[in-house]
């Protein structure tokens, strides 16, 4: 069987560094409020929704461009912050819910740490096997 070269996505590698950089300046952040309760940061990068689980993680409309919401939540009992990106139907969600109760958590977010957590483990035990 012959191989074939590999492509490289350049565009696909720099938002990838620019999640990276981002996640950084919140673990900084996050280092700075929190202290030695944060030990740590992993980044999601399932191709589906934590949120849903159903659907591609994907650009949001925002101001007529498309946009990525950067997101992430400290799992606390290993002092990790996760970080990850929704699906548009599930960031408009969280979007509309934030205007009309600024500050307060939907059913949505305990399902998207629930998953995220879930995914953090099977992560761990990859590392393990």
């Amino acid at each position: 069987m012959k191989s074939r070269p590999i492509r490289h996505n350049k565009s696909a590698d720099d938002s990838k560094a620019a999640a990276d950089e981002l996640l950084s300046a919140m673990f900084k952040q996050a280092k700075a409020q929190f202290g030695n309760a944060i030990k740590s940061f992993w980044f999601y990068d399932g191709d589906l929704c934590p949120g849903c689980l159903a659907r591609p993680i994907g650009a949001v409309k925002f101001k007529g461009k498309d946009a990525l919401a950067i997101n992430a939540f400290i799992y606390r009992p290993r002092g990790v912050l996760i970080g990850y990106f929704l699906c548009g139907t599930c960031a408009k969600f969280i979007f509309k819910e934030a205007e009309k109760n600024p500050y307060k958590q939907t059913p949505l977010h305990a399902d998207i740490e629930q998953n995220l957590t879930a995914a953090y483990h099977k992560h761990l035990a990859s590392l393990d096997a």
